[in-house]
């Protein structure tokens, strides 16, 4: 068995390649609009993931799915999070705090920080290696929300 992808539905296609995309530095992999379903499926690869995504091997993806007819999604905890691995957890918190996301759960610890996405999708970022030494604003910041 391997592991293929995560998908989760979006309600505005240009919202989520923002943040997924222009905020956490994914990559569109591909892109197919199937007419027939009234659909699009957008397959997204973080950066270090991109030439292994690519290839015959094929690392784990984000899968987009974008239904044409309008629906309303509930948002429930029980589907979890996305996690990604990030080489400056403080740098792409402040990236994504400049850009109006909500740090729901700051990386007090130098380590995890959480945040959701356009839809709220929860998103966990983990520090790669050790964590990053305790440092302000983070130290202080407090939970804001739900993750």
């Amino acid at each position: 068995m391997q592991y293929l992808h995560t998908m989760v539905r979006v309600r505005d296609i240009d919202a989520s390649l923002a943040f997924y995309c222009g905020l956490l530095g994914m990559e569109e992999i591909s892109r197919r609009e199937v007419e027939k379903g009234r659909f699009t499926l957008i397959f997204l690869a973080a950066a270090d993931d991109v030439d292994r995504a690519r290839s015959d091997d094929r690392a784990p993806m984000l899968e987009l799915t974008y239904n044409w007819d309008p629906e309303t999604y509930d948002s429930g905890r029980n589907f979890g999070h996305l996690a990604y691995r990030v080489n400056d957890i403080y740098g792409v918190c402040q990236r994504l705090m400049d850009n109006g996301v909500t740090i729901n759960r700051p990386p007090r610890d130098g380590h995890m920080a959480f945040v959701k996405s356009p839809d709220g999708i929860s998103i966990e970022l983990l520090q790669s290696g050790d964590p990053l030494p305790e440092q302000e604003p983070w130290l202080s910041m407090t939970n804001t929300g739900s993750w």
